[in-house]
């Protein structure tokens, strides 16, 4: 199997459906919203950009099965599995807030082995394949070099509709705001992670997240020379609820502090 070449022919899929998205953001209207949950929206062009990203990957790898947010009930296969978020950031997309992104992962076996987050509004494809770097746009990205977090940025992902640990979640924002440079709340996972890769933030966490908001950038993360974990510093970033990203330089004492708060 290529998985260069699927890669590449995955980035041109999301360049499209990103193209989709775009021209549907322009007469939006928020009449088109359904609440599946608690403040978890979603709306037809979540579904009309998911339906087209699942036709095209079937062609691509038809062996492959899907684990996908707005179609969960989709076949799952035993060997690959591609993992799609076709709009990470619905709450931003429904009120106009420009920071929104497709995320797609294949795993083989559990184990991821292809990543593209495209953030739509900058046109920034993300991507990596197994045993390549990771990509934004055709150049190469990395993890920043910082090596303390009193010199990094911090992105986050507020919670939303899990609460449970709301006050250790606040106990680790109010540590983080006195010992770092900054903490930053984009609304899309997919693009936090992108953004770790290449640099621009040292690391992100958040819990209570889905297999199809992390897959994708995290694997990019790490192509990008970067580390992941759960809270405990562990690998159960995936489908584990809870994770941490980072340059790799920063992880011990990141996850130190999550781990401690989130006992």
């Amino acid at each position: 199997m290529n998985l260069e070449k699927i890669c590449l022919e995955v980035c041109e899929l999301t360049r499209t459906v990103g193209t989709y998205i775009q021209e549907e953001a322009q007469s939006f209207s928020t009449d088109h919203v359904k609440e599946k949950g608690l403040h978890d929206l979603v709306s037809y062009v979540d579904q009309q950009a998911e339906k087209q990203l699942i036709s095209k990957l079937g062609l691509l790898l038809p062996e492959a099965g899907f684990i996908a947010e707005e179609n969960q009930g989709l076949k799952q296969n035993e060997l690959y599995n591609w993992i799609i978020d076709p709009l990470d950031g619905t709450t931003n997309f429904i009120h106009g807030i420009p920071v929104y992104s497709i995320s797609i992962a294949l795993m083989r076996n559990n184990i991821l082995v292809l990543g593209v987050v495209h953030e739509v509004n900058r046109d920034e494809c993300f991507y990596s394949w197994e045993h390549a770097p990771a990509f934004c746009n055709g150049e190469k990205i990395q993890v920043s070099t910082t090596e303390k977090l009193s010199n990094s940025l911090i992105a986050t992902g507020f919670p939303y509709h899990d609460y449970d640990k709301l006050e250790a979640y606040m106990a680790v924002l109010q540590h983080l705001m006195r010992q770092t440079r900054g903490i930053r709340r984009l609304g899309s996972a997919a693009v936090d992670l992108a953004y770790v890769a290449c640099g621009r933030f040292e690391g992100f966490y958040e819990y209570g997240l889905n297999p199809w908001d992390v897959a994708a950038g995290a694997f990019i993360v790490q192509q990008a020379g970067g580390q992941m974990s759960d809270f405990k510093g562990g690998a159960d970033f995936v489908f584990g609820r809870e994770i941490i990203a980072s340059n790799g330089h920063t992880h011990d004492e990141f996850s130190k502090i999550l781990n401690h708060y989130f006992k």
